[in-house]
């Protein structure tokens, strides 16, 4: 493989994810050239590749994000109600939710979420400030010491290899790919009780294999008078007899964990009363909220219990390993779809939904699975601070609010959520209150010129489970955009920011006048 061009920017993004396009967005505000790299067909990472519709805290559409991530979102709403036949009745409806999603109050498809991160790009693209990448990997790296020197991508389709420079490089990939290659120090899965002090940390050693299940999700509508079942998936015996020994039920049933008390739960498919709906659960598509005839049918995403993946991690492992599990969670869903439409009992007595379509388009590939796993747990960055349990729980005596910190660079909001996970344990669902991202998770113990911009901060297993979610990786990744560039800018290192005031106080007046939030008002925990 011959390395066939050198590029160089200020600023180069491996990873388009959520985070990736945050950072690259404020970079791009700040007068920076950006690089930016994607190794899927799509930019925009869980909501958009990965297929899964925004999660986000009850007080979103008033507060808790920043000004970009409110931008967007309210572009999602105006390309509905500039494109599509929205109902007159919901046209002025400042906070429309396309899909009425249990889970979002802007639950829509991944291609708008695609369409408006190009349309916030669109400048930049055309003036050159922008170089989008798509379909490059990260094959290998070069540093000096403690610094990175450059990055090579490739385009496993064409064969063609990019030589990138920068003044800073940005991991913005699902799985922290840049921070072994890069010889950054980091860390995967669960730490041990003696090491975090974390109450609901592993008793014994730590377990760097026991990770978040992932999911692969798709899409499906339901045509009542149709046959739309798919071809049986190989593994379908194996999925439809599978039970793990914390689950109520076998995996392929109605059956799941309430995740904070793990009672038992049935659940209703379409609505049931005093049930909850699956369907309705990350549906995307409401097809009350449009002109009759638009929709043949609602259109809901399959991001449940039922298909995520716990059986062995895709991080640090052989690739013979990954494959395997990654062609297996594929099996899982599709073995799910095909008992849904076969053998899934229904209220009336009778079994399977032959009329539910795997609808291949809203994710754009062949198999109609998402184009990329929903990963939960990235690599972590070793970092100057790491974020704790202890630091944002609310289930501990007396703490009224999460910790505060000083060099805060973002707020968010979710409960300790962690699925089950590879080492076969159930659920962790715990209380937490309003956080801070302080900017000591962002910064390498080493280092000096690449930054976390996704899931790869300094937290733990357990604080994970809360900094995952949509509007918090958007801010982790606009917040190192702004580093970045507040670095060059000044001729400063990340450290050096963080560890002195004047510089730490500077950077921060940016961010707030960038419209980012770094404190929240007084409020409840979740």
């Amino acid at each position: 493989m011959t390395v066939s061009q050198d590029l160089s920017a200020d600023l180069v993004i491996i990873g388009g994810s959520l985070g990736g396009c945050a950072a690259a967005l404020a970079a791009l505000q700040t007068g920076k050239t950006v690089i930016l790299t994607e190794e899927t067909k799509w930019i925009g990472g869980q909501i958009t590749n990965q297929g899964v519709p925004p999660d986000e805290h009850p007080w979103i559409e008033n507060f808790g994000a920043t000004r970009n991530y409110r931008t967007f979102r309210r572009k999602i709403r105006d390309y509905y109600f500039t494109n599509y036949p929205v109902k007159n009745n919901q046209r002025n409806n400042q906070q429309f939710n396309p899909g009425n999603a249990l889970v979002s109050n802007i639950s829509h498809e991944p291609r708008v979420a695609l369409r408006v991160l190009y349309d916030l790009f669109a400048p930049y693209l055309s003036s050159g400030k922008l170089t989008l990448l798509m379909e490059y990997k990260i094959i290998s790296a070069e540093t000096e010491k403690d610094q990175v020197l450059a990055l090579t991508v490739n385009n496993p389709m064409t064969g063609h290899s990019l030589h990138l420079k920068g003044e800073y490089f940005l991991d913005a990939t699902e799985t922290g790919d840049v921070l072994p290659l890069a010889k950054v120090e980091y860390v995967t899965g669960a730490e041990a009780h003696a090491e975090t002090g974390e109450a609901h940390a592993v008793s014994e050693d730590a377990e760097p294999f026991n990770m978040q299940a992932f999911t692969y999700c798709f899409a499906m509508d339901y045509l009542e008078r149709e046959d739309h079942t798919i071809e049986k998936p190989d593994q379908y015996e194996f999925w439809r007899d599978y039970q793990a020994h914390f689950w109520p039920a076998k995996q392929l049933s109605w059956w799941g964990l309430v995740p904070h008390t793990l009672e038992p739960i049935e659940y209703s498919f379409f609505y049931e009363p005093n049930r909850f709906s699956l369907w309705n659960y990350r549906r995307i598509i409401d097809q009350t909220n449009f002109e009759p005839e638009t929709f043949q049918s609602d259109i809901t995403i399959v991001n449940w219990p039922q298909n995520d993946y716990w059986l062995g991690p895709i991080i640090d492992v052989a690739d013979e390993e990954r494959e395997k599990h990654l062609f297996n969670a594929k099996q899982l869903s599709l073995s799910l779809l095909y008992w849904m439409q076969t053998e899934a009992p229904r209220p009336d007595g009778g079994l399977g939904y032959p009329g539910l379509r795997l609808r291949k388009d809203v994710l754009g590939t062949e198999d109609g699975l998402a184009m990329y796993p929903y990963v939960r747990e990235s690599r972590r960055i070793k970092a100057e601070f790491t974020v704790k349990e202890q630091h944002i729980s609310g289930e501990i005596d007396g703490k009224n609010s999460a910790t505060f910190f000083e060099d805060s660079v973002g707020i968010g909001c979710y409960r300790l959520d962690l699925h089950p996970s590879t080492g076969m344990n159930s659920y962790i669902d715990i209380s937490a209150h309003p956080f801070q991202i302080p900017l000591g998770s962002l910064i390498p113990i080493r280092v000096r010129n690449l930054l976390p911009a996704s899931k790869n901060i300094g937290t733990t297993h357990l604080t994970n489970g809360c900094y995952r979610l949509h509007p918090v990786e958007w801010n982790i990744g606009e917040a190192a955009g702004h580093l970045a560039s507040y670095c060059i800018d000044k001729n400063l290192l990340p450290h050096e920011v963080r560890n002195n005031e004047p510089f730490l106080k500077g950077f921060q007046s940016r961010l707030v006048t960038a419209g980012i939030e770094l404190d929240w008002p007084k409020i409840h925990k979740v």
